[in-house]
């Protein structure tokens, strides 16, 4: 953009540029080009998460194991 020295022309390629890129960085075609399984509509995300936590194994009251070992 330094080497458009027109105010007028650089703000169209501000723009225009601007526009390009929202356009290509929608997330459904990030979704396409990085194999993205799903795209979460924003008005569902609440049910998503609360269908995740329903999924999640009950918590239990006692240990299974005393301790665990990480070596």
């Amino acid at each position: 953009m330094e080497a458009i020295a027109d105010p007028f022309s650089r703000d169209k390629f501000f723009k225009e540029m601007v526009a390009k890129f929202y356009e290509t960085g929608k997330a459904i075609n990030i979704a396409s080009v990085l194999e993205i399984d799903q795209v979460i509509n924003p008005v569902e995300i609440r049910d998503w998460i609360i269908k995740g936590l329903r999924s999640a194994p009950p918590h239990r009251a006692g240990r299974k194991r005393p301790c665990v070992d990480t070596w």
